[in-house]
């Protein structure tokens, strides 16, 4: 059987259009999982760091976790819809985005992973980091990545 091929996205169109033009590069009779990360909050905020005392309670922690993971189904869903796939894998993956792909690449021992990338440069990417440079210093398998075609 192929390995599996990630397609990642975070909902935004730059990638949307990463994952399509992935899509036609590698052939759309592939074994895609379609896979987004939940941006759940940190757990540390149940416990508090320092002086700082807890900023959620358990229940709320809880609610926030479930927020997100219904936002990400969502994101998940209208990718299907705009990529037109009738029956895909997907997955929600929590923690952070690049360490969390890589992780989902090795456990189901990913053919490939395409992502997009915002063509951020300069002091923004130092600041915010790029989940697309992380993940193709780290990932397991081969990482094909889009640039938007404005940036």
């Amino acid at each position: 059987m192929a390995r599996p091929i990630l397609l990642c996205t975070d909902g935004s169109e730059h990638s949307l259009d990463a994952l399509a033009a992935g899509i036609d590069l590698l052939g759309a009779t592939r074994h895609y999982v379609l896979v987004t990360v939940a941006d759940a909050p940190d757990p540390d905020v149940l416990s508090g760091t320092g002086h700082a005392g807890a900023e959620l309670t358990a229940d709320e922690f809880d609610l926030a976790v479930g927020a997100a993971h219904e936002t990400a189904r969502q994101v998940l869903t209208e990718a299907e819809e705009r990529l037109g796939f009738v029956d895909v894998e997907v997955r929600v993956v929590g923690g952070e985005p690049g360490a969390a792909i890589c992780e989902l690449a090795g456990e189901v021992s990913a053919g490939a992973i395409v992502l997009g990338t915002r063509g951020r440069g300069g002091i923004t990417r130092a600041l915010l980091g790029s989940v697309s440079d992380y993940v193709t210093r780290t990932a397991p398998c081969t990482v094909v990545v889009g640039r938007a075609p404005d940036a």
